[in-house]
């Protein structure tokens, strides 16, 4: 009994929507033996049953009923994320080409006109699960090798990332801490978890322009001339060159990082001097982050300076350097900024 019981739980569901008891009753006969059958008798009943705990793999579903009908019916459902890959087969008595014409133009997948032929209609029932199953796991194969993609896409981004620190004599650390802060600020503020995500993939290509500097002027370990940082100042827009894509959001985002981030909220930065909310705030916070973290990681150049300093730095730049609800949320979270900190510490 247990084993018949797992069997039919395997079996393609099907919700038949009817007003009609003797069309219930002939369509559950038809089926019974191949499928399990949920029956719903008008329009809200069928809701209910396509948002219940066993969601059909198919719907038999007549125009002409009480309330809600057919059409309206299926067009609610084509338009519910919920529901919309579920086959719809319209089963009526209206059997015009205009009514057969309305019915696909709603997105259902076939029409039958009552009466129907029990061969028929189980060899369209059959054909319809059929491709539906092939779509969804084409569906899923296509998913999965985006997915795939993406993943080596960051994994490139991140690489390219840690060139540019490499060139500039920084550790591959830096951009990966530099990044989890990003992203810890902008789940803060308000973004959602994938924007987080793909912020924390873009922000290591905040220094990519570095690469088009020459190591004369970007390695060199006394002062700089006017004329060697007005170079250094370039770099901006040579990483907005390198990653120049509209198509791509992750490299859209990047680009908005390397060109904007060095930017300040009170109009002083470059390199295009803006100010305020005009800075993208994906920048506004990428800046911080890289901040905070040079600031507190040790250099051969410099000591590494405590935590109590660099937030005291950052309450005096608020409004002037930096935007002062980006320093507001990262002190919010900077529990787990020093969390992320100690785990990704140099050796």
């Amino acid at each position: 009994m247990q084993e018949q019981q797992n069997t039919n739980m395997e079996r393609p569901r099907i919700l038949i929507v009817d007003d009609s008891p003797l069309n219930i009753s002939v369509l559950v006969g038809l089926l019974k033996s191949d499928y399990k059958t949920l029956v719903a008798k008008d329009g809200e009943q069928a809701f209910n049953r396509v948002f219940g705990e066993q969601q059909p793999d198919l719907i038999l579903l007549d125009i002409m009923m009480p309330g809600i009908d057919g059409y309206e019916v299926c067009r609610q459902l084509k338009q519910d994320p919920r529901s919309k890959h579920i086959p719809i087969i319209f089963v009526s008595a209206m059997s015009e080409v205009g009514d057969e014409e309305k019915g696909l133009a709603l997105g259902a997948v076939d029409y039958i006109s009552k009466p129907f032929s029990p061969p028929i209609i189980l060899a369209r029932i059959k054909t319809h699960l059929a491709l539906a199953m092939q779509k969804r796991e084409l569906e899923l194969e296509v998913s999965r090798r985006t997915e795939e993609l993406e993943r080596s896409r960051k994994e490139l981004i991140r690489r390219l990332g840690l060139a540019a620190e490499y060139k500039d004599n920084e550790t591959g650390l830096h951009v990966q801490r530099m990044a989890e802060y990003a992203r810890l600020i902008a789940l803060e503020m308000g973004f959602s978890a994938a924007d987080a995500e793909t912020l924390a993939a873009a922000a290591p290509m905040h220094d990519i322009g570095k690469l088009g500097i020459p190591d004369a002027i970007l390695c060199k370990p006394g002062r700089l001339t006017t004329e060697e940082f007005d170079t250094i100042k370039f770099h901006p827009e040579i990483g907005a060159k390198i990653l120049d894509n509209p198509d791509s959001e992750l490299l859209h985002v990047a680009r908005e990082i390397a060109l904007y981030h060095h930017e300040k909220w009170d109009g002083t930065g470059y390199p295009k001097g803006l100010a305020g909310e005009n800075i993208p705030l994906v920048a506004r916070i990428a800046s911080l982050a890289d901040v905070f973290d040079a600031l507190v990681s040790e250099r051969p150049y410099k000591k590494a300076w405590t935590i109590p300093e660099a937030v005291s730095l950052f309450e005096e730049q608020k409004s002037k350097h930096f935007d002062p609800r980006v320093v507001d949320a990262f002190k919010r979270v900077l529990p787990k900024i020093l969390e992320v900190k100690d785990r990704l510490k140099e050796c």
